[in-house]
Formats: structure tokens, C-alpha cells, sequence
């Protein structure tokens, strides 16, 4: 499944993936294959992407059931 958020979060900061891919200590392809729904990341991993992007885990990568 595709993470449309993250990718949503990224722009609204006007980063590109490599800019967050260097902000986290990842490579830019992993930052892509996360959006696109190849990869799914440590929780360590997320937690800094939230980080860098001042999101909760909740607003990047849980899926809302039941709404």
C-alpha cells in the first residue's frame, strides 16, 4: 500500500526524498520504495522520519480503521 502521507508530509516541507533520505541516514531509494509500498520500515526508521517531518507515528504509518 502505497504511503501517500509521508509523501504528502515530505512536500509540505518542500523536501525532496533525498533530502529526507540524508536527514534520516537512509538512502533515497529506500525513502521511495517506503512511499510506494515496496519496503516497510524499521520502527526505528519511522520514528525519525516522523521526527524530521514533525509528524506522530499515527499520521505516518498507521492505518485508520473503522473511519
Amino acid at each position: 500500500m502505497k504511503n501517500l502521507k509521508l509523501k504528502a508530509a515530505r512536500a509540505s516541507f518542500d523536501m525532496s526524498q533525498q533530502d529526507l533520505a540524508d536527514k534520516v541516514g537512509v538512502s533515497r531509494q529506500t525513502i521511495n520504495a517506503i512511499e510506494k509500498g515496496d519496503y516497510n520500515p524499521t520502527i526505528n526508521l519511522c520514528i525519525a522520519i516522523c521526527k524530521a517531518l514533525n509528524k506522530t507515528l499515527d499520521e505516518l504509518f498507521w492505518e485508520n480503521e473503522g473511519n
